[in-house]
């Protein structure tokens, strides 16, 4: 929904549909998607209701396109019996 936070190198960017309008920009086709593998490095749950994950991204694109890569962290919490995320920063 609009509250989503997405951090890049960028800044910030609010809500769903914005972050994924960037995401369509920056990933145009299938040669830029790649294929993306995580390595989840910590989860804290706080609560029953909210968690905080930290991990590294790794994406695999052709020679042409380079790999590129980093870290992430994610703040999930429990709304309507599902966990969304309600932050991603990605560096």
């Amino acid at each position: 929904n609009d509250s989503l936070q997405f951090i890049g190198k960028k800044g910030i960017t609010y809500g769903w549909k914005n972050t994924l309008d960037n995401y369509k920009k920056s990933y145009p086709d299938a040669a830029s998607m790649g294929t993306l593998n995580f390595e989840i490095l910590q989860v804290i749950c706080f609560n029953k209701k909210q968690a905080y994950v930290l991990g590294k991204w790794n994406l695999i694109r052709s020679a042409e396109k380079g790999n590129i890569g980093g870290h992430f962290t994610l703040f999930f919490k429990k709304i309507n019996n599902k966990w969304l995320i309600i932050s991603d920063h990605t560096s």
